[in-house]
């Protein structure tokens, strides 16, 4: 049996759950790191006295993103489907889930950090959704950046592709914080400010303050489900985007 993609473990006095991403340097969130991260929240569902939890990362990066490959025709529907399950499922999750990036968060993995409460990103942190120069666009992060940031600078991230610093990231409200150890402060706001206060109370907060946003989220995944599946994927550029970036080749676009 292959080695779990992902390290579980409480910290903190059992009141921290700690998920870590444990396949360097990539981290990619393929199949097995969607399923892994998915089984443990699902084995968390009712956490009692947990307060929060974080997600970290092995090696210099936290994630390059999900895997090409499934995004191909043969295996993108039932990528999405787990993908956007586990987000909804955190957004679900009935505590604050922070989140410490360092190196590249990319694609899939920003995803999923957005997922997340706060971000706290090291000072070389680049974090971005490249999708658009394969061809396809981010389904999960069309729903999730506006929430986030204002739309103006989530169109910016969708259709540039580009990559942006940990400071322009805090500046226009993408991460919370910006530091030399991102897991320490993480923690550092932890102890702080999340520890000391009632699991119980935490939970309905954490439903009070989605209340509005995630009914929206889960409806927009769908519909950008659909329109991913059934309409992105029927062009000829996205299939030659995907299968260029394997083939390590430039894509030649016909805009079609």
């Amino acid at each position: 049996m292959s080695e779990s993609p992902l390290k579980i473990y409480l910290d903190r006095r059992a009141s921290l759950l700690r998920l870590r991403l444990a396949r360097p340097k990539a981290n990619i969130v393929d199949a097995a790191m969607i399923g892994a991260l998915a089984d443990a929240f699902a084995a968390h569902r009712n956490p009692g006295p947990l307060r929060a939890a974080l997600i970290d990362a092995e090696g210099p990066h936290f994630s390059f993103g999900a895997s090409v490959e499934e995004h191909l025709p043969a295996q993108c529907a039932a990528m999405l489907r787990g993908l956007h399950g586990l987000l909804v499922s955190m957004l679900e999750w009935p505590r604050p889930i922070l989140v410490a990036v360092k190196g590249q968060c990319l694609g899939g993995g920003l995803e999923l950090a957005l997922a997340g409460s706060l971000i706290f990103a090291a000072k070389d942190a680049q974090l971005g959704q490249p999708e658009m120069k394969l061809g396809v666009f981010a389904p999960a992060a069309s729903c999730l950046l506006p929430f986030r940031v204002n739309q103006p600078a989530a169109e910016d991230l969708l259709f540039s592709g580009r990559s942006v610093t940990a400071a322009d990231a805090k500046a226009i409200g993408l991460v919370h914080g910006v530091h030399d150890d991102p897991e320490q402060g993480a923690l550092e706001y932890f102890d702080q400010h999340l520890a000391p206060k009632s699991a119980a109370s935490l939970g309905f907060a954490v439903r009070a303050a989605r209340e509005g946003m995630l009914p929206e989220v889960k409806r927009r995944i769908a519909a950008v489900e659909k329109l991913y599946l059934e309409g992105l994927m029927s062009t000829r550029d996205a299939n030659e985007g995907l299968n260029a970036f394997i083939a390590k080749r430039q894509p030649v676009w016909e805009h079609v």
